[in-house]
């Protein structure tokens, strides 16, 4: 007589090795994954970085610096020995490129990373305790968005800070300018999203459990806006950047002695006919830096983007496994 409830050993070892088979994929390596099938993405994180590393190591390729002037060379095109050429007043443009660009992206990088942060803090913070806290906040936030940025940008690097100046040089100047007037709307997106997630769940859970707000906020939080922050710190360090430009270029940014790709381009304007390479390189660096945050920045967006189907073949390997368990079964 045959026992139905007899176990067969050999399905129990087939199901056992398509168990083991089976590959699981992190969060973390679809996006990487996605990001990295994205070669427009790629190309621009490859510039990205081809820059980064030129602003920090090209100084080590010349022996000149942008305070040494070369009296024999004045306003000469590229050559042999001055790679980029040199100004009006005989000092090397590559010298001062590299120094423009590290300057530049410093701007961008700190005031990118430190005003989403400020903002995810903020925005959070703002949404979690609501009631009076979230009206005085939100007034606070709204009275810094009304504020002219401009005028307190030019009152602090050229009219009214001149202890300031004398203190700080003026790159650090305007990151601290910066920095006041690029989290507000970040802020505000923050809030109405972290809103809707204070109605979850597991944000309840953690309240009823009697869990600091502080690490509401941190663990539960934050966290879960992560794919908005990444996007928009790409975004806030191109901003920095083109925001250090227009207003060196005006002359309310950074001051000589300090060098930035602002700075160039606004003192070779007037003479783009006679001294062009002045212009031009560093005019065509700025370009190099911003479209490739550019390209990193909508090939972030679609890595986070959850249709995405570009997980990898590893998820096709996962669906042909599920089949055959299911004919086998």
């Amino acid at each position: 007589m045959t026992n139905l409830n007899a176990v067969d050993p050999a399905a129990v070892a087939q199901d056992a090795h398509l168990e083991s088979a089976d590959v699981v994929i992190g969060k973390n390596t679809i996006i990487f994954r996605r990001f990295m099938r994205n070669k427009t993405a790629v190309a621009g994180l490859a510039i990205f970085l081809a820059l980064t590393v030129f602003s920090f190591v090209g100084g080590y390729f010349t022996e000149w610096d942008k305070q040494t002037i070369d009296p024999f060379n004045i306003g000469m095109p590229p050559s042999a020995e001055h790679y980029l050429g040199t100004s009006q007043a005989g000092i090397d443009l590559y010298a001062m490129t590299v120094e423009g660009t590290r300057i530049s992206i410093l701007i961008g990088l700190i005031v990118g990373l430190v005003s989403v942060l400020v903002a995810a803090v903020y925005g959070c913070t703002m949404a979690y305790f609501g009631g009076k806290v979230d009206k005085v906040m939100l007034f606070i936030l709204e009275a810094l968005i009304m504020m002219p940025a401009l005028l307190v940008v030019a009152v602090a690097t050229s009219g009214g800070g001149e202890g300031l100046r004398r203190d700080l040089p003026s790159w650090l100047l305007l990151i601290i300018v910066l920095l006041v007037f690029s989290w507000m709307g970040t802020a505000r997106l923050i809030r109405s999203l972290s809103m809707s997630l204070m109605q979850r769940d597991f944000v309840k859970a953690a309240q009823y459990m009697g869990v600091p707000a502080r690490r509401i906020v941190w663990r539960h939080l934050v966290p879960n806006i992560g794919s908005l922050l990444v996007l928009d710190i790409t975004r806030g360090v191109t901003g920095a950047i083109l925001a250090e430009v227009a207003f060196s270029f005006i002359g309310i940014g950074i001051k000589v002695p300090d060098v930035s790709l602002g700075v160039l381009i606004g003192g070779a304007t007037s003479q783009v006919q006679t001294f062009p390479w002045m212009f031009w390189v560093p005019l065509t660096v700025m370009f190099l830096l911003t479209g490739s945050l550019a390209m990193m920045n909508d090939g972030l967006r679609d890595a986070f983007d959850p249709s995405s189907s570009s997980s990898g073949s590893a998820k096709k390997r996962i669906a042909l496994k599920a089949r055959v368990k299911g004919n086998a079964s």
